[in-house]
């Protein structure tokens, strides 16, 4: 459980970075890397939810997993780096039509 718990936390925060990365992008004007930052972090913030949705089917198969501070911390990492890039996109928005 601590490896499961492990590559969540790894994924949602490379999400996470890759999300910053693009609003600092998008700050100086270059949305061409901005959007890539963007694909970038989808693509991580997939693969922890990939994870996540691996343990939830594991549970309703009646496979229930120990929940510890760790996977707490885990998910929590997730549900924070969704927000940031959901949040940095709009962000991103506005920098584009500022600059238009």
């Amino acid at each position: 459980m601590e490896m499961v718990a492990m590559e969540i936390i790894l994924y949602s925060g490379n999400s996470r970075s890759e999300a910053f990365q693009a609003l600092k992008f998008a700050k100086e004007g270059k949305f061409e890397e901005a959007q890539e930052s963007l694909k970038l972090a989808k693509e991580e913030a997939l693969k922890a939810h990939k994870v996540q949705t691996n343990l939830i089917q594991e549970e309703a198969r009646g496979n229930k997993a120990e929940i510890g501070l760790l996977l707490v911390h885990a998910q929590d990492h997730l549900m924070t780096s969704m927000l940031a890039k959901d949040l940095i996109e709009e962000m991103i928005d506005l920098y584009k039509n500022k600059n238009n």
